[in-house]
């Protein structure tokens, strides 16, 4: 039996700023021109915008066919709320459109959970034992790492070596947190306890702090439920 290793995806350093301007184009509030001009003064080579334009068209402008519904109600969001977290929608569509950089977010939370800090070398040694030691893993992973930190969520001390927690940033608002919870079970694939929602690794640069059952039980799109022992779960509505 052949053994294929998951797919990266996320390939290439993604400011936050070329993000946001993915978003509010998406969302009718700048024009695509805005968007071009910025990539072309950013990259050098054609090769380079290509794949940049690539993961932001999958992030915001192109989504999968199967998370374009999703990602519409993280652009209306925006739209009802521009004072909204680009970093919280755009890590919400990262993590549920590239599994590679949701599986780094949550090695990086893991491991600065306790201390707030932890060494890029055991990062990269996990992620070798799920994608392998072929060529690209270990860039590919320093590419998110190094745009996990433009994003705010980190910082890279002694030459990268070491990656420090930032404070939180709080995200507010039912909509915009229940959306985020939702991102979360679609990566994860199951449903996710209330309780413990913040303090999944995956969502470590965030600190949401609406009444979670609350905003869940509000949701169109989640079902708050109760499981064995008592324990409040949120999943997909009408998922099986």
């Amino acid at each position: 039996m052949i053994t294929v290793a998951p797919q990266i995806g996320f390939d290439r350093f993604i400011q936050l700023d070329w993000v946001t301007a993915a978003l509010r184009v998406r969302a009718g509030l700048s024009e695509m021109q805005e968007l071009n001009e910025l990539i072309e003064s950013t990259h050098s080579g054609e090769a380079a915008k290509k794949k940049t334009r690539t993961v932001l068209n999958r992030l915001w402008l192109e989504p999968k066919p199967e998370l374009v519904e999703f990602a519409d109600r993280g652009v209306q969001i925006y739209r009802d709320a521009p004072d909204t977290l680009t970093s919280a929608l755009s890590w919400g569509m990262a993590i549920t459109t590239y599994p590679f950089f949701g599986r780094v977010a949550e090695i990086v939370g893991r491991l600065t959970a306790l201390q707030g800090d932890c060494a890029s070398a055991e990062v990269h040694r996990r992620m070798t034992e799920i994608y392998g030691e072929r060529e690209g893993t270990r860039r590919m992973t320093n590419m998110v790492l190094q745009s996990q930190a433009n994003w705010g969520a980190i910082e890279r001390t002694n030459n990268g070596k070491r990656l420090v927690r930032k404070p939180k940033s709080v995200v507010k608002g039912q909509k915009a947190v229940a959306w985020l919870v939702e991102a979360c079970v679609r990566y994860l694939g199951r449903p996710v306890s209330i309780t413990g929602i913040d303090l999944l690794p995956i969502v470590y640069p965030f600190e949401l702090i609406e009444a979670l059952g609350y905003a869940v039980a509000n949701s169109c799109h989640l079902e708050l439920r109760t499981e064995g022992g008592g324990d409040q779960v949120a999943d997909i509505k009408g998922r099986n």
